[in-house]
């Protein structure tokens, strides 16, 4: 299934750079090719970041991507309460020197 998903995000990307290429460098086209072309190129920019969103999803899912090493709750709020106190504390040494 990776892989079905993968050819199309290439060819979206390739239709992206390869559209937006000629948009922003083309010379001599008449005035419609190049809305044409930016809409493809627009098109193929959302449906390739569509695809490297569900392949990074996919990843997850099947436990090929890194599991993210998350905090818990009373880990996160003892972090913040010491990082607030060391920034209070020299946010005061910093108004006396």
């Amino acid at each position: 299934m990776p892989r079905l998903i993968a050819l199309p995000n290439v060819i979206a990307w390739s239709g992206f750079w390869a559209f937006g290429c000629r948009t922003l460098t083309g010379e001599g086209y008449s005035p419609t090719q190049p809305r044409i072309a930016a809409s493809v190129a627009t098109a193929g920019g959302c449906i390739g970041v569509l695809n490297h969103l569900r392949r990074v999803w996919m990843s997850g899912r099947s436990g090929c991507a890194m599991s993210s090493n998350r905090m818990t709750k009373d880990a996160r709020d003892a972090a913040q309460a010491h990082w607030r106190a060391e920034v209070s504390g020299a946010s005061t040494k910093v108004k006396g020197a």
